[in-house]
């Protein structure tokens, strides 16, 4: 059975300053995202790879291009629209957490518009072992802990497509092993997740595996020998 295209990226152009002073952050990028999959894209830093996650997140705007997200071409969205798309369709996990300190952990994930329903936000947080913390601060948590408390966040919004920006960047081995094991669940329960990282390792646990260089894909390859995020080692 073919698999369903969920994201087209096209010939994705964004560059930066201007005559010989130009940049490519992004150089013709086509990639694919498919239904359900976990897609892993790694490169170091400068590779274009956070750049890209930012536009499919409708973040930041390419200079030329096409992103068709389910039959939508976001590029062309007014800011109105991107607003709406960022709120209704995907759901974002950043590497410094972007909490806000001065709520609570339960404010933080009830924060997003459309997110407001307490009972829900509980039983996220209990989902991602965070029960009994809703009343603290994100000042008061380890930097496993906040980002459990962003990737409940994203997932308050229903959204099928998550998108996460070097998740375990921030966080000691054990902290990052345990956030892979939250969004290796939530992708066996059927959510889309694309997953940006400068550790190869982390590689393992992709569907599929795409490497970027200098604002360009330079390899793709499905992962026949997929293992668990517990088995992930770096």
């Amino acid at each position: 059975m073919e698999q369903k295209v969920i994201i087209e990226a096209k010939d994705l152009i964004k560059t930066y300053g201007e005559g010989e002073g130009l940049m490519y952050a992004l150089n013709k990028v086509s990639i694919k995202v498919y239904e359900h999959e976990f897609l892993v894209i790694v490169g170091g830093s400068g590779s274009g790879k956070s750049t890209f996650l930012n536009m499919l997140g409708g973040i930041d705007k390419v200079d030329s291009g096409v992103i068709d997200v389910l039959g939508d071409d976001i590029v062309k969205f007014s800011d109105k629209e991107l607003t709406l798309y960022r709120r209704d369709t995907i759901g974002f996990v950043y590497q410094f957490f972007n909490l806000i300190n001065d709520i609570t952990v339960l404010q933080n994930v009830m924060l997003a518009p459309g997110a407001r329903d307490k009972e829900k936000a509980m039983e996220l947080l209990k989902r991602v072992g965070l029960e009994g913390k809703e009343n603290k601060f994100p000042r008061q948590l380890s930097g496993g802990q906040q980002q459990r408390v962003a990737i409940a966040r994203a997932l308050n919004k229903n959204s099928e497509i998550l998108l996460c920006d070097e998740p375990t960047g921030a966080l000691d081995d054990t902290s990052g092993k345990a956030v892979l094991e939250l969004l290796e669940e939530i992708h066996n329960e059927g959510k889309t997740v694309v997953l940006v990282t400068h550790t190869k390792e982390i590689a393992g646990m992709a569907n599929r595996i795409i490497t970027m260089k200098n604002g360009k894909v330079v390899s793709e390859e499905v992962n026949d020998h997929i293992i668990k995020a517990s088995e992930v080692v770096w």
